[in-house]
């Protein structure tokens, strides 16, 4: 049971009170007795009274809402303020200008009628998908990151403590779509040229794990991937599309949108850094135990490089 948030007594407390004046005690009495005013205990004891079966549930909270409303708007005079707010979607102040009530008597009408907040589209289903084996599609993306040289106000607290603006390092990460396996680089710039090289690492080094060559590589449509020559000769050079998100569809790449989401938990905010440089040393180590000791719970609790390993007949 929801009690008033200042209620005096609880409902134990009120059932004592009652009782106690049962048994001959005044109502002035009573109210010194459990510590509340004599307008209190005579409110309790009269509806005590005035219950027809005095149960402790008769001495719950009754609610403040008045008996009456002669003031209130009928129903057809609230059918135009509800009819403009699903035709128009405007607000309550805009609303009344169009149906000539008072701002506030629209919000109310709005909000009787769970409408005070706009309706929102309905969220597009997800359809989960993971190709059939690892390599087969990468996923890349860039996250921008800031440079410090000092611990900030997000590490101390101290808002009077900011950090000198010191410029960016791009987070370059590519992930496998079925074995989750990632690949991250730290960069001070986001070009072409960088993207291309990041690709070219990433397929060397799962070449070396044993993968064969990647079926797609799916990617935003920033020019550093689609109007890239260097990147389309090595999509080429392996056999793969390249497949480009439609704009403002990040969830199409969200295996790597869940990556950075982690990468930036567990190790960019993970601990007080004292610069950006010892944060980026640091990188490797996360990144090594990401891929071969951190268990993925789409992968039943184990690493990505179980399912790489498996792929190469390895266990090591």
């Amino acid at each position: 049971m929801q009690l008033h948030a200042n209620a005096k007594l609880g409902l134990s407390g009120r059932h004592e009170l009652v009782l106690a004046i049962e048994d001959g005690l005044s109502l002035k009495a009573a109210a010194v007795a459990f510590s509340v005013s004599p307008a209190t205990a005579h409110r309790w004891w009269h509806r005590w009274l005035e219950a027809a079966e005095p149960t402790r549930s008769a001495l719950a909270d009754r609610s403040s809402r008045p008996g009456r409303s002669p003031r209130r708007l009928s129903p057809a005079e609230e059918e135009p303020i509800l009819r403009a707010r699903r035709e128009t979607g405007l607000g309550p102040a805009r609303i009344a200008g169009i149906v000539r009530r008072a701002h506030s008597t629209v919000w109310k009408v709005l909000r009787r009628h769970g409408l005070s907040r706009p309706p929102r589209a309905e969220r597009p289903r997800y359809r989960r998908y993971e190709w059939s084996r690892p390599g087969a599609l990468l996923h890349v993306d860039v996250k921008e990151l800031p440079r410090f040289r000092a611990p900030g106000h997000r590490a101390t607290g101290d808002r009077r403590r900011r950090s000198r603006r010191a410029g960016y390092d791009y987070l370059h990460c590519v992930v496998d779509d079925n074995s989750r396996f990632a690949h991250v680089e730290l960069h001070p710039a986001q070009d072409a040229e960088t993207c291309a090289r990041v690709l070219e690492r990433t397929l060397a080094e799962l070449a070396e794990l044993g993968l064969e060559p990647p079926e797609a590589v799916m990617t935003d449509n920033a020019l550093a991937y689609t109007r890239s020559r260097r990147f389309r000769e090595l999509l080429a050079a392996a056999g793969a599309r390249h497949i480009v998100i439609p704009p403002y569809t990040p969830r199409w790449n969200g295996k790597v949108e869940a990556f950075i989401k982690t990468l930036l938990r567990e190790w960019a905010y993970v601990r007080r850094w004292q610069d950006s440089g010892e944060r980026a040393r640091a990188l490797s180590s996360f990144v090594r135990t990401y891929n071969r000791r951190r268990p993925h719970s789409s992968l039943g609790r184990r690493p990505p490089i179980s399912r790489v390993h498996n792929v190469r007949g390895s266990y090591n």
